[in-house]
């Protein structure tokens, strides 16, 4: 099979890894994709969101899958754009995506069918959320009805800190359309996971958990991020609380959305926090997190091209997914002023040097030509560069993997968290 992915940041680039070693692809190609990508694929030069020149390309390689990554090309269609020239994809329509591209959408379906989540109210209105902040216990979470990259939330510890919030969506217009619409929640109380499961519409294949860390600096301190480092499994994850969930939580979501019209293809990740009640949603996502990919995608025994072909054929329920009981540790190398201004075109030293068994991610890069010595080098291209990742039998072995190499990688004003799975519980 000829395989085309989606998108150019490290978790393409831990798809394209994992489908590279699937002994029915022939050739892979990624669009745009990034330096990483482009030792084990061809890369693409076409943006993610043309997608008439994406289905062209398919045309002219032969493709027989086209995987996507990113959550705005599924958000605006791609899935169906696809299926309309009779192109086959892995990925949820719009209508689908539509429980990540709104949160409102997410939330009123959740509340329609009782999936547990957090109590929350909807604002169109910035007087009215005002009033309501002002009124209500602390602390609240603010969240952008539409995508935000990972930061159109804000758990308010402070009133100021949810005013502040509602002025950046509905005043100020940070998110643009995205903050047109406001829910704030209660803040739920608990530890947070993010879920995995692959879905052909029906069935649902068993469950993969990781913990990710979205701020930017050690402590969980400094502004919300897409994330910094993750690791899987959760030290608390157990198959009692994977089936809770399945029964709970993914299963009537799955069913809720072929209900309303709009059957789920793809993988969906459940953000939830685990509270004294049990497991609650916090987010819908429609696709593979990022950078949780980095450390599932390793512990994954199945070939991933069979199970995204038994998804697309509704025969998932005779495609097992087998996980490795190995725990796996993810941390991301970042552009010193991440997630605000940054520079670009920095040469990574030191990507050469590591231990064999350590994985290297690549999302913010691209080849640079060296006028000096006329030779190709990777610079950095974007503000979350790398993420180094490694497995160990135990978390503590995992994380040390990763910290022992890390610190080999580096260009101009790097930076990356340095207790990511520090002082987890893990057996």
């Amino acid at each position: 099979m000829n395989i085309l992915i989606v998108g150019s940041g490290a978790r393409e680039h831990a798809l394209a890894w994992k489908i590279r070693q699937s002994p029915r692809v022939e050739n892979l190609f990624a669009a745009p994709g990034n330096a990483g990508t482009a030792f084990i694929a061809q890369n693409l030069s076409i943006d993610t969101g043309d997608f008439q020149a994406l289905s062209r390309a398919t045309q002219e390689h032969a493709i027989d899958l086209t995987v996507v990554g990113p959550e705005i090309p599924l958000a605006n269609g791609i899935a169906d754009y696809f299926q309309e020239h009779s192109l086959p994809i892995f990925g949820p329509t719009k209508a689908a995506a539509k429980i990540e591209a709104s949160k409102v959408f997410a939330k009123e379906l959740m509340m329609k069918y009782g999936i547990p989540t957090a109590m929350a109210r909807i604002f169109t209105s910035y007087t009215d959320a005002k009033r309501y902040v002002e009124l209500s216990p602390l602390p609240l979470v603010v969240k952008a009805d539409g995508l935000a990259a990972g930061k159109g939330v804000t758990v308010a510890k402070t009133r100021e800190e949810a005013l502040e919030a509602l002025s950046e969506c509905m005043e100020k217009k940070v998110f643009g359309e995205s903050g047109e619409r406001v829910l704030i929640e209660e803040c739920l109380q608990g530890q947070e996971v993010s879920v995995f499961a692959f879905t052909d519409g029906e069935n649902l294949s068993s469950i993969v958990a990781a913990c990710d860390y979205k701020r930017a600096w050690d402590g969980d301190r400094g502004p919300n991020t897409g994330g910094m480092g993750s690791y899987s499994p959760p030290g608390f994850w157990s198959m009692e609380l994977e089936e809770r969930i399945l029964k709970e939580i993914m299963e009537p979501v799955i069913a809720a959305m072929a209900k309303e019209g709009a059957p789920f293809q793809g993988v969906l990740y459940g953000g939830l926090m685990i509270t004294r009640e049990g497991p609650k949603v916090i987010e819908f996502n429609a696709r593979l997190g990022d950078p949780e990919t980095q450390v599932i995608i390793p512990r994954l025994k199945s070939d991933p091209v069979e199970v995204m072909l038994s998804v697309l054929s509704g025969k998932l329920r005779k495609t097992p997914l087998e996980w490795s009981n190995e725990a796996s540790v993810g941390v991301v190398i970042a552009s010193g002023g991440y997630p605000g201004s940054y520079g670009r075109g920095y040469p990574i030293q030191g990507l050469d040097t590591l231990e064999e068994e350590v994985l290297v991610f690549h999302a913010g890069t691209k080849l640079a030509l060296d006028t000096t010595s006329g030779k190709t080098r990777i610079v950095s291209d974007g503000g979350r560069v790398v993420t180094v990742v490694a497995l160990g039998e135990a978390l503590a072995e995992a994380r040390e993997r990763v910290y022992s190499n890390i610190g080999s990688i580096h260009f101009q004003d790097s930076f990356y968290r340095k207790d990511i799975a520090e002082g987890v519980t893990w057996s």
